[in-house]
This record gives C-alpha cells, structure tokens and sequence, in this order.
C-alpha cells in the first residue's frame, strides 16, 4: 500500500462538497421583497399584512405538525426561553445527554440551574432513558432529550420516564429538521421542541432558531420571553407597532430578523426534497460499507419514520485501525477522500468550549460535578469509536462517494502511519 495522504502519499480520490447553505432564486426575491418593504424587525411599522417572521412561524408549526411556533434569533435563545417558559430557575437541575454542543449545558446555567450529564444509549447516540431515570432526583424540573447526528432519542421511553416523575420533557431537534417518530414530526412531542437554523443546519438562515408547542398558555408565555415581554397586536394600523407592552413578564430580545424570516420561510420550501436526497445518498453508502470491515453505520430505532441527516455517521472498531482514535481515523480519510470527515463532539464535561467558570453569572451556589468522575462510559466510548460527515456531503449523487471503501481499506492497511498521526495530537475542531 502507498503512504497515506495524510503524510503526503497520494489520494485515493478526490471529492468537492455541493455548497451549503443553497439559494433558491425565490430566497433572493423574498429577501429583495422585505429590504423594500420598510419592515426589517418584528419590531418595525406594521405595513400591508403580516410579517415574514408571522408567516414564517405559521409555515414551521404546520410543518412540525403543532398549533404553535415561536421563532427565535438562534437555536441557544430558543433553549433558553423554553426552560424560563417552563420556569426552570436557581435550584433546579435540568437532565442533557453528556455527548452533545455545548449550548445544552450553557443554557442550563443561563436560566440559573444545574446540568445533569447522563449517559447516552450506543445504537443511537441519543440520551439513554436508563441514564435519565438513574440522574432523576426531587431537584429535576426538565429533560432535554437531543435527537443527534442523524438519529432521534427514544421518546417513548424518555417521555413515560418525565410523565411518571412529572418532570417536562424539551425536545431539541436542531439537528433533526422534519425526522419523524411513530408518524408525528419530532419537536411536537414534548412540551416543547427547539429548533436551530445556524449555517450548518438542514433548515438555515445564517442564523435563526424556533420553538414549537400545543399548549396555548406555554406559547403565550414564549411569545413574550422572546419580545422584552411585549405580546402581538391583534389587528394593527398601517404604520403601528404590532408589538404592544404588557406587564406579566419580563422578557428578552430574540426576535428573529425579518430578513432571516424571509429565508427561512423559502428554505422550508426545500427542506422535504432535501431531506429525500440526503436519506437516498445515505443508503447508498450503507450499501457501499455493507462489507466493508471495521466500519458500521449507525442505525435508528424502528420508531424512526422520518429519518433526516444532520450528519452521517460510522462506529469504527479500532482494532481495525490499529487502536486508532476516531479524530485520527477522520483524518486520514479526508485526506484520502475529500470527503470532510469529523469525530464526534468531545464529552461535554471535557468540551474545550465549556468553561463555566469563566462566567461569575454561571456560578452556583454550591459546589456541582457537571459529569461524574471517570465520565460516562458510552459518551467517552462514542468519542473513541465514531466518525462522520457534513449532511452537504449527502446531496451530492450517491455513486459520488464510491471511492470509500477503498479508502477504508487503505487506510486500515497502515496502523504504523496512524500511530505517527495519533502522535501528532487530537484535534478538537467540529462545526456546530
């Protein structure tokens, strides 16, 4: 075998990612639409109907399959107000899965709680309902189950654990865009389903978020956290504010632009055929890897109906790399591939971007263990052991991709060159 591309070999292939985010010709209009209209902010003059923000959010909750959505300037304030929504404050402790971004853990302490960092279950990747029933204590006041990668956590178990323990169930599906279990969009689960439309997501404006709910009293009190309290005129005048001051609650400002507004509401538009494409070019990579030794793609429950891929990911068996670990198998096979290969998020309790302590407003009033000592087996285990790719990857056609396999082979040929990447360090760079 020749020396690995990683350290100047040849490459086995070469492949160049479509481009993400994609601009239809109707996202371009409608942004040319709302730079006219004189109305740019949820906050701005009403003008000749509702705002790209209102219809937006009617367009999405539909969509999720639920009577209400809340839309939000990122993913992070969606999470956010959802807890304040649902009042989670000093005191509480809020279960998360202990792989995920950072923002699980931040927006806990955001609102003055604790997280609970709970193992995660092997075949999906998701929270383990087995670690939350085990974190449960007479201080928990949410569970925020993350439907990850391309997979969806194991809702029935997960919410017959929050029912039983009255504790509230927050769906987060920033990565799950229109996945679907036993037949119902995910988001319209829970009590209430976050959602982000960062640069990376299946569903982007630049930026963006949402929250979607079917209880009236919840979305009323969403709706104000996100407008410094302010709720929604009825029918205003041409030229009024449609945001109008009230007294419950007092609130934050995440309005979501009605520039971003305008995109996303477009971008929805595609989001289905999207969704299609990706699921197509993914079974034909399963195809490719079904016998391919040492790698193993990551399945879903059966309850996955609608399955949609954030990212594309493979468990190795590192005795097939030489005990490699899977950031160095990730890059050895960009190199071979082209192909944007990356290790999962590290354990959240070790993530280089969670360092609570730098905030005094983060700071607790007693001393809490974010992560149990030792960490969490199957977290740690997931760091080790998967790798994957950018769901832009899966809208190329799948024959695209044919050259995996024998970049596999390749690089599992060549425990020695791994070993001399493994000494170079892990990286831990990972987009959102």
């Amino acid at each position: 075998m020749t020396t690995l591309a990683a350290l100047g070999g040849p490459a086995v292939g070469a492949f160049n990612p479509p481009p993400w985010p994609q601009a239809s010709q109707a996202t371009l209009d409608a942004l040319r639409d709302v730079v006219r209209s004189g109305r740019w902010s949820l906050s701005g003059a009403w003008q000749d109907g509702p705002s790209a923000e209102a219809r937006f959010a009617a367009a999405f909750a539909r969509f999720t399959g639920v009577p209400h959505c809340v839309p939000t300037t990122n993913g992070t304030s969606a999470l956010v107000i959802a807890l304040e929504a649902l009042d989670v404050g000093p005191g509480d402790e809020v279960i998360i899965p202990g792989l995920t971004w950072v923002a699980n853990a931040t927006t806990v302490r955001a609102v003055a709680a604790t997280p609970v960092m709970a193992d995660i279950d092997p075949a999906t990747l998701c929270l383990s309902p087995a670690a939350v029933e085990a974190a449960i204590t007479p201080r928990t006041r949410a569970i925020v189950a993350v439907h990850l990668y391309s997979s969806v956590a194991d809702l029935d178990a997960i919410l017959a654990i929050g029912a039983r323990h009255n504790v509230p169930v927050i769906e987060d599906c920033a990565q799950a865009h229109g996945a679907a279990w036993r037949g119902r969009r995910v988001g319209s689960w829970g009590a209430a389903g976050t959602f982000s439309m960062q640069q990376t997501k299946l569903l982007t404006a630049g930026e963006g978020g949402a929250v979607v709910c079917s209880d009236d009293l919840l979305h009323d009190r969403l709706y104000q956290l996100r407008s410094d309290g302010r709720r929604s005129k009825a029918c205003p005048a041409r030229g009024e504010m449609e945001l109008v001051m009230d007294s419950s609650i007092t609130g934050t400002n995440y309005c979501l632009s009605e520039l971003g507004a305008a995109v996303l509401g477009e971008q929805l538009t595609l989001l289905a055929e999207q969704n299609h494409h990706r699921a197509r070019t993914a079974d034909s990579v399963d195809k490719l890897l079904f016998s391919a030794e040492g790698v193993e793609p990551i399945q879903t429950p059966l309850q996955v109906t609608g399955r949609t891929y954030y990212y594309y990911t493979l468990r190795i068996h590192p005795d097939a790399f030489g005990g490699a670990h899977a950031a160095t198998v990730c890059r050895a096979l960009a190199a071979e591939t082209g192909i944007p290969f990356q290790p999962t998020y590290p354990p959240l309790y070790r993530h280089p971007l969670y360092q609570p302590s730098t905030k005094r407003r983060y700071a607790m009033p007693e001393a809490v263990s974010d992560g149990p000592p030792g960490g969490l087996p199957e977290v740690e285990r997931a760091y080790r052991e998967v790798i994957t790719f950018h769901h832009s990857v899966l809208l190329a056609e799948g024959d695209a991709l044919s050259h995996l396999p024998k970049a596999i082979d390749k690089v599992q040929c060549a425990p020695a060159e791994l070993r001399q990447l493994e000494a170079e360090g892990i990286d831990f760079t990972n987009p959102l």
